[in-house]
């Protein structure tokens, strides 16, 4: 079966064999209930003790801090959810490049007689500290920032601006799907009350994520029943996953470093010949992801552009938030004052372990050939 080059890590990255083997007998011969208290029970119980202490490692953590999800989005949910329903309506601020699944309930906590409001980010898309001043002179109850943007790579300081949220009282939380296995992502020093990260990011399995929360913060749980995961997350625990998601993290923490490097002097061969074809690279000042390079050529819709390299071997991504009714340019583009059409033409590329200047230099020519193609069809059409 024809496979094409796979360029869209940012969105999912594949199953590390490391990772299978490790998930295998949770899939056959071991199938417990962490719940149970006989001998099948506790080994279930002993494989997530053992990831949850992997987790912990990977983002320097205490064990008993790492709550077990369903992936990043619900984290981002419990926290922002779970710390709203514990204290009175006040300021909830998160910045305006977010994820949706922390745009969306911070949105509906104003149907609770919260306030929302959105940090704005400067042309490179990183917090702009007048706008964030701003809301700190507010007093926000809770804030929000992601550590690495999903599209533009761009890395925010988190550190700084954890300790303005700490001053004022409030709680702040932490989006770091992204970054976990791409740069050194430490709970103790980023000095947030909560950090989420996920599975599937760093060649782990679909379906596994964490909440790192602060265990002076009181949260409600979104799901509730049966108790598990410190009465936070109700629900028989996804073994399997779990386990997938310790190994996971175990294997990032040892890659990280060397990997981060060799893609780094990839993504400068891969902006290098988009420049030489006419690309705008977005955020290209800022301190990004080597992995993430975010990019439009001017009047190449970015959809079409992305059919079309998919077509030639190469799978990519777009700039627009799409569903079949209503396909939407990038909101982090668009919070970032770039036009429409140009915002409508944005193109992601996010390499990953297996990538190669191979792939690089081959979805050079490919882009090459199909913008030569699109500009004379545009032109004819003019």
């Amino acid at each position: 079966m024809f496979a094409p080059v796979y360029l869209d890590h940012n969105a999912t990255t594949p199953l590390d064999p490391a990772v299978r083997e490790a998930m295998l007998p949770w899939l056959g011969e071991r199938f417990g209930n962490a719940s149970s208290r006989h001998e099948y029970g506790r080994a279930a119980r002993k494989a997530i003790d053992e990831a949850r202490a992997q987790v912990a490692v990977a983002v320097n953590a205490h064990p008993t801090e790492v709550i077990f999800t369903s992936g990043g989005s619900e984290a981002n949910n419990l926290f922002i959810k779970g710390a709203a329903a514990s204290m009175k309506p006040g300021l909830v601020a998160v910045s305006a490049v977010e994820h949706p699944c922390v745009r969306e309930p911070a949105t509906q906590l104003v149907r609770s007689g919260w306030r929302c409001v959105e940090i704005g980010v400067d042309t490179h898309g990183l917090i702009d500290l007048q706008a964030f001043e701003g809301v700190l002179a507010e007093k926000p109850k809770l804030v929000s920032v992601m550590l690495a943007n999903n599209e533009t790579g761009v890395i925010q300081d988190i550190a700084a601006l954890a300790a303005g949220v700490r001053a004022k009282g409030g709680w702040m939380h932490c989006d770091a799907v992204q970054a976990l296995g791409k740069i050194d992502v430490d709970f103790r020093a980023l000095g947030v009350h909560g950090l989420s990260v996920s599975a599937h990011k760093i060649y782990g399995p679909l379906g596994a994520g964490a909440l790192i929360v602060d265990k002076r913060v009181e949260l409600a749980p979104l799901i509730a029943g049966g108790g598990q995961e410190r009465n936070l997350r109700s629900g028989t625990e996804n073994v399997m996953a779990v386990v997938g998601f310790g190994k996971a993290c175990e294997l990032a923490v040892a890659a990280r470093q060397e990997r981060a490097q060799r893609l780094a002097g990839l993504q400068l061969r891969l902006e290098a010949g988009l420049v030489q074809l006419g690309g705008q690279i977005f955020s290209a000042a800022a301190r990004r992801l080597s992995n993430t390079s975010f990019f439009a050529f001017e009047g190449v819709d970015g959809e079409t552009l992305v059919g079309k390299l998919d077509r030639a071997g190469f799978a990519v991504a777009s700039g627009s938030a799409c569903s079949s009714a209503n396909p939407e340019p990038s909101h982090a583009l668009m919070a970032m004052g770039v036009g429409e059409s140009l915002a409508r033409a944005a193109v992601r590329v996010s390499l990953g372990a297996g990538s190669t200047q191979q792939d690089v230099d081959g979805f050079l020519k490919a882009l090459g050939e199909n913008l030569a193609s699109l500009r004379t069809l545009a032109a004819i059409a003019v």
